[in-house]
């Protein structure tokens, strides 16, 4: 089993003849896309937007090729020029079409009876809800000279910044006992089950930073300076109105979610004060410690065990997943391990163009890697039952986008606890609880100081100092007392690259639905059994036509109202009740 990724199947590198000569048919597709959009007929409306969306469909399926295989060669490579390069020169021939999108959209939204030119034709059904919301949204376009101006810009703007911090992080060395590391290899090593090591690990990450932290500052800074000037000329209210626009949620239902999480905050924090009294601190639970093994949670894989295991626990769910997954660490679609100059953390990236999905993730055999394997995975899975829409309809809003991922991970740690000894037991749900106390009180604490950041911005520049300063203060109301106040992390904004992706704000509180509402999901698995196969996988196939509304709607679920929310925590504040029950009097 390889350990790292293929992309051969993309294409054999960037002197492939059919890598240049995609990026050359790219160039093709986009003057077309041009040419077609100056031709618009309002007479023949149907079928000027039917032959439209068929070029805009053959520019979206190369780019998303070659882009894919130059960012992927990045991702693990960060001192990749040549990936650099052509993904600088790809984007450029892509936002030669910005001036006729915009054509075509305004085009599009001035259709008086788009719903009736829809029905009379059936790719344009298939498009329905796409068309739709372009109608819907052109309340937020600018002028075509002006769209262009901002796709063009963008280069040396957010996402030039972004790439920054990318790369200064990748590239960081952490001074840890004597030796150089990675980033990623020290903050993994806050899974080690000596707490002397995790301590020391986690001083020396805090002290790395000092070398980019300023740098970070300015990337941050100038980043959130964009988002303020986009949506502010683009009309929305907030920065916030255009990421739910974007995540096509409505505030009601983040309301909702925020509502319930706020009143389930205690029994988070109860779970986090056990946790550290288990390891030996009496004043909550030092960030160092927040991810340190208890119990059987101390398990180590292989690769190739982590592999088997998976396989097995989705065998008892759906077979269809247990093959995929079975496939995709026998086909080499994941790079497992940390190494110099390859991106931290973990993500899943959809290959529409060839079937197939790829998994970065940063390995080191903990059970907690396990999970996050299995949660990459559902990405997979998700992209899986994506695969037969057209290419315009695989694009799913962030909510619904960890549905399938959060998902696996019930599936996994339900059925690893519900086959375990006392000492594993307690270590599995110890494990679950700490998961999902990163999608509760950690992604809070995220929303919290991204709001406070771009409110903060629009009064001028924030150094580093601040920026600390303020992600200590959302994580104390996030995490109340359950953590050790002397113990936080106050540079967690340098390393969690989600604050950086340009144009997407934000990007936190979908992990929080998510997660919520997978476990509002596999409760109903729980009581319909292999009946809910066919539902679920129709609900993900349909994430990219509807809204997060309409998505949980197929499933009998309101999100207007706090109750559905506070079902999935409830049963996540059973088993906090679980676990303080199996370790009391522990020591």
């Amino acid at each position: 089993m390889n350990s790292e990724w293929s992309l051969k199947e993309l294409y054999s590198g960037y002197d492939d003849p059919k890598f240049l000569a995609d990026i050359g048919r790219l160039e093709e597709c986009v003057a077309e896309y041009i040419r077609m959009a100056g031709e618009l007929n309002r007479d023949q409306a149907a079928q000027s937007i039917h032959n439209q969306i068929l070029a805009s469909d053959a520019v979206t399926e190369l780019f998303y090729k070659l882009h894919s295989f130059c960012s992927l060669n990045e991702s693990v490579n960060s001192a990749d020029k040549q990936a650099a390069d052509y993904l600088e020169k790809i984007i450029k021939i892509l936002q030669e079409q910005t001036k006729a999108a915009v054509t075509f959209e305004k085009f599009v939204a001035d259709v008086d009876d788009l719903e009736g030119v829809i029905a009379s034709d059936e790719l344009l059904s298939e498009y329905a809800y796409l068309l739709m919301r372009i109608k819907e949204g052109a309340a937020h376009n600018l002028s075509e000279e002006a769209e262009e101006a901002v796709s063009k810009l963008s280069l040396s703007g957010a996402s030039s910044w972004e790439k920054q911090r990318s790369y200064l992080t990748s590239m960081l060395k952490v001074d840890y006992n004597g030796e150089e590391l990675t980033l990623s290899a020290v903050r993994n090593l806050a899974y080690d089950k000596d707490q002397a090591v995790r301590k020391a690990a986690y001083e020396a990450e805090l002290l790395s930073y000092a070398k980019v932290r300023d740098a970070a500052a300015f990337s941050l800074n100038n980043i959130k300076q964009q988002t303020l000037t986009m949506a502010k000329l683009r009309r929305y209210e907030s920065p916030l109105e255009k990421t739910l626009w974007q995540s096509r949620m409505k505030q009601d239902t983040l309301t909702s979610m925020f509502t319930a999480m706020k009143e389930y905050f205690p029994k988070f924090w109860q779970y986090l004060r056990r946790k550290g009294e288990l390891l030996g601190h009496k004043n909550g639970l030092p960030w160092y410690d927040l991810f340190a093994p208890i119990g059987g949670s101390s398990r180590h894989f292989s690769a190739e065990q982590a592999r088997d295991y998976l396989v097995s626990v989705f065998s008892g769910f759906a077979e269809d997943l247990a093959l995929m997954v079975k496939r995709a660490f026998d086909e080499a679609w994941i790079d497992f391990y940390p190494r110099k100059g390859k991106q931290g953390g973990a993500f899943c990236a959809d290959l529409y163009c060839v079937g197939q999905s790829r998994i970065l993730t940063n390995f080191d055999g903990t059970l907690s890697d396990v999970v996050t394997l299995a949660h990459e995975l559902g990405h997979a899975y998700h992209n899986k039952q994506i695969s037969g829409n057209r290419i315009g309809n695989t694009d799913y809003p962030m909510p619904v986008a960890e549905t399938a991922s959060t998902f696996n991970e019930n599936v996994v740690m339900d059925a690893a606890i519900a086959a375990a000894s006392k000492e594993e037991r307690i270590g599995l749900i110890e494990s679950q609880l700490q998961d999902v106390t990163q999608i509760i009180c950690d992604i809070y604490s995220r929303y919290l100081f991204e709001s406070a950041v771009i409110s903060r911005k629009a009064e001028g520049f924030m150094f580093a100092d601040e920026l600390d300063q303020m992600m200590l203060d959302a994580q104390k109301e996030a995490y109340g007392n359950g953590l050790d106040p002397e113990y936080l992390h106050p540079s967690m904004w340098i390393c969690k690259q989600h604050y950086y992706f340009a144009g997407l704000d934000f990007y936190n509180f979908p992990y929080a639905f998510g997660g919520l509402f997978a476990r509002g999901l596999y409760a109903k698995y729980q009581e319909e059994g292999e009946a809910f196969l066919p539902e679920y996988r129709a609900l993900l196939k349909a994430t990219g036509t509807c809204s997060v509304e309409d998505a949980a709607a197929m499933a009998g679920i309101d999100l207007s109202k706090p109750d559905f929310f506070r079902k999935s925590l409830k049963s996540y504040a059973d088993r906090v009740d679980e676990f303080l029950k199996l370790t009391e009097g522990m020591r």
